[in-house]
């Protein structure tokens, strides 16, 4: 990971939150980050893709659902950097939280999503 493309995948808003607020819960589907940030899903899934692609995080596909979590195969220094992000800046993703918390159709772990 290059110190200069994983800064600049933080650059943008819908990025950064999408990896906060994958930081926060662990794992997250595509359905979920749309609900939360209030956001088109073709919009989410470009930027996820973008991450994807430079490996800051990675999907589990379960069916035709998509999760993501945070590579755990980052550098120590990316994934500290996201772990300090989030416990200083939590209050940057409050309203995406709650939005995930009302989310009604939300899906767990072990059933169908969304």
């Amino acid at each position: 990971m290059e110190l200069l493309q994983f800064y600049k995948c933080l650059a943008d808003e819908t990025r950064l939150k999408s990896l906060l607020l994958i930081q926060h819960e662990h794992e997250l589907c595509v359905c979920e980050l749309t609900h939360a940030l209030a956001q088109s899903q073709p919009k989410v899934s470009r930027h996820l893709a973008l991450l994807r692609q430079n490996k800051v995080v990675i999907d589990r596909r379960k069916g035709q659902w998509v999760h993501y979590k945070i590579n755990p195969e980052l550098p120590k220094w990316a994934l500290q950097i996201l772990s300090l992000t989030l416990i200083d800046n939590k209050g940057c993703i409050t309203h995406e939280l709650e939005r995930l918390i009302e989310m009604s159709s939300r899906p767990n772990r072990e059933t169908i999503c969304c």
